[in-house]
């Protein structure tokens, strides 16, 4: 017998269908020479601390670092896992070879390759490799099923991922909760999860800081054209008061008049990442949702493989192209154009070398019945991408007016669509009409010299704070390591350095919100106090950048091409958990405590089981048992009016008992030496204020104390 190994019960179904083994049996379906078995999720898993050592079932300082001298595996704790397992194991012992039939990525790698070197599998094993569940693509699968040598690297890219992932979440877990955690709770850290808060956090901070200024803005209307003056803003109302007298004693002048015809590039198709921001903007989708519902439609058979990182075709596609747009017969007005002439073999849709493990994610031409109205808005966006991409592109007019009043020059631009192209596809796309129609501006014929009247006037306005990310920004942000990137191609050359995988990084933000660290507010998100201050605790860069985590990610895919060594990766990791334990020991930072509770939390990138955790009696605030913040040197002491440093003729530290007409507390006091500032204070009396205020006192780099 030959034994099919699928990823879940329903893809099981699916191909024991295609390959005639219609007889159900107890965890698997026989017939025709095979038999299809499951698994559903993850069976195996990295073995938790203290399977390693008993000693290490203790959250201890002492015991960490932990590296174990060899990582393994063991089968999780689930009476339906283990019942199936048992079948797998039946199986796989008496077959003549293994088909591993697993999700075609990296993590269904792993999930296969695992469960079977748990089995004890010693039979030939071939690898089938499929981008979507139809019957013609299970079918051809099978006649050309892959060797299984021929995914070690990838194999070895999600080994090193999960062994990354255990090494630095486990350890820095630990490390971090027991060095500055209150109470109960956990701080969690993770490869992925931590420089992903860390970019939320210097968003907030940036916002938190920034000071709305007044500008003022000489504008004027010639030939019911409004034109901006190309100088700086004016920082001063009277000095735009001056500039409008002087305006209004001089007519307008046409210095320039330029009209270029351009194109816009037809929208990629969309890859895992795209989708998830395009459907965010739309219909407010989290990422989560989006992935959920892509997830269905792929296994309803309805559109092609979903966790992808490409926006490309691969070029054996072309000649099926034609065949999936006529079985689009609710888009017939749509594809109707394409259908009449041949589809051109483009760069920008179809090449090999921009396509990794799957291509992007197209419909499959089998049309959905059956499915929710979200679905559908998932099915309708790829549709309709997936057509826009080969329709020709907009051609549209750009023009650009160039002015003068006097000595002061202006400018105007405009943009005219010449011809529609892609554009034709979302027609009647409320959301994309409005967008059209803000983005075109029509422009009169301007002769240069030309001269007149005109009607100049002041525009006052302020500056604005740097914009939350919502989900779609933030997605985005993940994709090229903190970047903000608009241009298509820099975004596909970044993609390698990313912060995690497209398929990780909606969980990565949900885990965020599950641990109180972010939280939404409409579509905007923001790191909790909670998040600011974990982020603010952790001193080492490498934990928190964005960059360096994205330079991780590029290895783990240089260990998926077979470009770098699994065991330099783990290497690399392991020298940087021990310079952590040790940076981190010798800190003496302030405590981090939460409002609630939180679940516990190592990341792997997936959800890992707690471990019991000793309780701690509650910490006393002892201010005399820190050192003085300025000097460094010497314990503080307690004096008859303020706490002061011990070597303070020298030193001249202190923080006085009572400040702005208020009596400090121990606890404030602490906040002000651990964090920097305290919690909010009612009713500070601020010298030069007529009334008390509300504010946060904070010591400033020069040691003295303020407020925010």
């Amino acid at each position: 017998m030959k034994v099919c190994i699928a990823e879940k019960p329903s893809v099981a179904k699916d191909i024991a269908e295609v390959l005639g083994a219609k007889q159900r049996k107890d965890g698997y379906y026989e017939g025709n020479g095979y038999q299809v078995t499951w698994t559903f999720g993850h069976f195996c898993t990295l073995k938790e601390p203290h399977d390693y050592h008993e000693r290490w079932k203790s959250w201890r300082l002492e015991d960490l670092p932990m590296i174990p001298a060899n990582f393994g595996i063991k089968l999780i704790d689930n009476p339906g896992a283990l019942k199936q397992f048992g079948v797998i194991e039946n199986l796989v012992k008496n077959s003549e070879e293994v088909i591993n039939c697993g999700d075609a990525g990296q993590e269904g790698e792993l999930i296969q390759r695992w469960v079977l070197l748990k089995a004890k599998c010693a039979v030939p094993v071939k690898r089938l490799w499929i981008s979507s569940l139809t019957e013609q693509a299970i079918r051809e699968g099978f006649e050309k099923l892959k060797e299984s040598e021929q995914y070690n690297n990838l194999y070895a890219a999600g080994s090193a991922r999960a062994i990354g992932d255990w090494l630095l979440g486990m350890n820095a877990t630990r490390l971090f909760t027991k060095k500055f955690g209150q109470g109960k709770v956990v701080l969690s850290i993770g490869r992925v999860q931590t420089p992903t808060l860390a970019v939320i956090v210097q968003r907030q901070k940036e916002i938190n800081a920034f000071v709305s200024e007044e500008y003022w803005e000489l504008k004027t209307i010639y030939r019911e054209t409004e034109f901006t003056a190309t100088i700086d803003r004016i920082k001063k109302a009277e000095k735009a008061e001056k500039g409008l007298i002087y305006l209004k004693e001089h007519p307008f002048e046409i210095t320039s008049f330029e009209r270029k015809e351009g194109k816009e590039g037809n929208p990629r198709i969309f890859d895992l990442t795209s989708l998830q921001v395009e459907s965010n903007k739309k219909y407010g989708y989290s990422a989560e949702d989006t992935l959920k519902h892509i997830q269905n439609l792929y296994e309803k058979k309805f559109v092609t493989y979903p966790r992808v990182d490409t926006t490309y075709l691969s070029e054996d596609l072309h000649p099926k192209i034609a065949g999936i747009l006529q079985d689009l017969k609710p888009y017939s007005n749509l594809t109707a154009p394409l259908l009449e002439k041949p589809i051109p073999m483009s760069k920008t849709v179809f090449d090999d070398k921009k396509v990794t493990d799957h291509h992007a994610i197209i419909p499959t031409g089998v049309f959905p019945n059956h499915i929710s109205i979200d679905e559908k808005r998932i099915y309708d966006l790829i549709v309709r991408r997936f057509i826009a991409a080969f329709y020709p592109e907009c051609k549209v007019s750009n023009t650009t007016v160039l002015g003068k009043v006097g000595q002061v020059e202006f400018k105007a631009t405009g943009k005219q669509i010449l011809e529609p192209g892609w554009r034709e596809v979302y027609a009647n796309d409320a959301s994309a009409k409005k967008e059209a129609a803000e983005e075109e501006k029509l422009m009169p014929e301007f002769v240069v010299g030309e001269s007149g009247p005109h009607e100049p006037r002041i525009h006052q306005g302020k500056t604005s704070p740097p914009k939350a990310f919502t989900e779609a920004t933030l997605l985005r942000a993940m994709e090229t390591a903190g970047k903000m990137v608009e241009d298509e191609e820099m975004r596909e050359l970044l993609k390698d350095n990313g912060i995690g995988r497209p398929s990780t990084r909606a969980n990565i933000i949900e885990t965020l919100f599950k641990r109180k660290y972010i939280e939404k507010k409409k579509k905007n998100l923001f790191a909790t106090q909670t998040g600011i201050d974990l982020i603010d605790t952790i001193q080492n860069e490498l934990l928190k950048s964005a960059e360096l985590t994205g330079n991780w990610e590029r290895k783990l895919r240089l260990i998926e091409k077979g470009e770098y060594s699994m065991e330099t990766f783990k290497q690399e990791l392991i020298q940087m958990v021990v310079d952590l334990t040790k940076e981190v020991l010798s800190n003496r930072g302030g405590m981090i405590s939460i409002s609630q509770e939180v679940p516990a939390v190592i990341e792997k990138e997936e959800k890992v089981k707690k471990e019991p955790k000793p309780k701690e009696p509650k910490e006393e605030i002892s201010i005399e048992t820190l050192k003085c913040p300025k000097c460094k040197e010497h314990l503080l002491k307690k004096g008859k009016t303020a706490y002061g440093c011990g070597n303070f003729q020298v030193c001249g530290f202190k923080i006085p008992f009572e400040l702005m007409g208020k009596k400090l507390t121990d606890k404030h006091v602490y906040d002000l030496l651990s964090k920097g500032k305290t919690g909010k204070i009612k009713g500070l009396l601020i010298p030069g204020s007529e009334a008390p205020i509300d504010a946060r006192l904070v010591m400033g780099g020069d040691f003295n104390i303020g407020v925010e």
